[in-house]
């Protein structure tokens, strides 16, 4: 069980300590991070940080987990289907240390845990169908009684490393799928939100799931990736992050196998045929939602002259209806950003933009770490807010003249993790699918769309391979050929 590892009571408050969890035991670690509530500012726990020392032990007892205790595929199925359960039962616990310490609304809280548990059932049920396939080597020639398959086996030790914006359901789609393949996992979370992590190990060990096939590291990132990368024995790491880091990430595992989910500048197509009573709210609900900090939150809406006026007010009508602020208040829709850092970047980038010759039809105001959701016009390619990605409750709204063009706008960037497209028309839809640089577009929804149970991953500088319980696993299983002659 990881349990807080002592207590500091700060006002009438008790700041917990959170241990290292490394084979099954907890470790103090070499210092301590203090993780702050986003919105109030005010420290809530403080958490163990790793050393290198620490690192090489949960690495050689994620090893030895496997090695010397592997999980038959039911046993994998039982233990993540009832630590799906346990999320379900602790589920206020867990939505409350998902708005303390990301600053994200309640809803979003709700909606993360939710798709979490499908998460986990997802994983449990994929445990039970792992297989391979026969091959027909008598369909060769003068090949006889001799009989061919494939099996799929564990790969040993997986390392995930996942960000802040989605602290338990990334968490649950790297950790999950690795452990229904029956590999073992060393776990870094972001520094900024590390207590969902925390809480849910200890319901995989609640669970049943053996000493060792979780270990929880933190501490920075800059160090720890670099000595997770140093360790060989890891043989598979998942990434979710910047473009940056996942090439440092790719250069250090060497031939080693990656899954990397890295940045993007997402765009979303309305179409002059699209229906925007639908459209509009996805749309508004897909820029800011989580303050805009989701790699496929929408970041360029490209409209069609014909209704882009009419698009327009009706995004910003709905957009001053927003609640912004409390992330604790069940009406707010835009919360925190992480930290006043960031709001502050992002407020910079606005006025950057505005100096540029942008114009903001609503927002751009800023109260510490909360950013009002803003909209942007007359916004050109070579602006920050358009070039790079803004990570904010910021968009920019595009007008555009032909398909082609728009087309054209949302494959001119280094990106391609997802896209929109509004439109009722089916070849718009088919020639737009045949055309983006995409690894996902998503007809009559937004970029942001995803359901738990679908490949997720991008194309170009967006990174490569998949999430998705079912394609997850594939990534993190070998196949491997047997063959068998029969000789009388």
């Amino acid at each position: 069980m990881l349990n807080p590892e002592s207590t500091q009571a700060v006002g009438e408050r008790q700041i917990v300590t959170y241990p290292l969890l490394i084979g099954g035991k907890e470790v103090p670690g070499d210092g301590t991070t203090t993780v702050y509530d986003k919105f109030t500012g005010q420290p809530i726990a403080h958490f163990a940080n790793a050393g290198r020392s620490q690192v090489a032990q949960a690495v050689a007892a994620a090893a030895e987990a496997f090695k010397t205790r592997p999980l038959a595929p039911y046993d994998r199925y039982t233990i993540l289907q009832r630590t799906a359960e346990l999320v379900q039962e602790h589920a206020a616990e867990l939505i409350e240390s998902i708005v303390a310490e990301s600053g994200f609304t309640v809803s979003d809280a709700g909606t993360e845990l939710s798709r979490s548990v499908q998460t986990l059932i997802l994983s449990a049920e994929e445990a039970k169908r792992i297989r391979g396939e026969m091959v027909p080597l008598e369909a060769a020639p003068n090949v006889r009684n001799r009989i061919g398959f494939t099996i799929r086996v564990p790969l040993g030790v997986v390392c995930a490393i996942t960000p802040f914006n989605s602290p338990l359901n990334t968490v649950t789609h790297k950790v999950a799928p690795a452990l229904a393949a029956g590999n073992s996992v060393v776990l870094k979370p972001a520094s900024a939100t590390p207590i969902t992590a925390a809480l849910f190990c200890r319901l995989l060990i609640e669970a049943g799931l053996p000493h060792g096939y979780i270990n929880l590291l933190n501490g920075s990132g800059r160090d720890i990736g670099r000595w997770l990368l140093e360790e060989e024995q890891i043989r598979f790491y998942t990434f979710t992050g910047s473009t940056e880091v996942g090439r440092a990430i790719q250069r250090g595992a060497g031939l080693r196998r990656t899954q990397l989910e890295l940045g993007s500048i997402s765009g979303t197509i309305v179409c002059d045929d699209a229906n925007l009573e639908w459209a509009v709210p996805r749309c508004v609900n897909a820029s800011f939602r989580k303050a805009g900090q989701v790699c496929t939150s929408v970041q360029r809406l490209l409209v069609h002259e014909h209704v882009f006026d009419k698009f327009v007010s009706s995004v910003v009508a709905r957009t001053e209806r927003a609640k912004v602020g409390d992330p604790r208040d069940p009406e707010t829709l835009v919360g925190p950003m992480i930290d006043v850092r960031e709001a502050e970047r992002a407020e910079e980038w606005v006025k950057e933009a505005v100096r540029q010759g942008a114009t903001v039809a609503t927002g751009g105001r800023r109260d510490g770490a909360v950013l009002q959701p803003t909209v942007l016009l007359n916004v050109t390619p070579k602006m920050r807010v358009v070039c790079e990605e803004v990570f904010a409750p910021i968009i920019s709204i595009v007008p555009f003249r032909s398909l082609d063009e728009a087309i054209r706008q949302v494959n001119d960037t280094p990106y391609g993790l997802a896209a929109g497209l509004f439109t009722s028309n089916i070849n718009t839809a088919l020639t737009s699918a045949r055309q983006l640089e995409v690894g996902t577009l998503h007809v009559n929804e937004t970029s942001s769309s995803r359901v738990d149970l679908m490949p997720y991953g991008g194309v170009k500088d967006s990174g490569f391979g998949h999430e998705g319980p079912k394609y997850a696993i594939r990534e993190m299983t070998e196949e491997r050929l047997v063959t068998i002659a029969c000789v009388s």
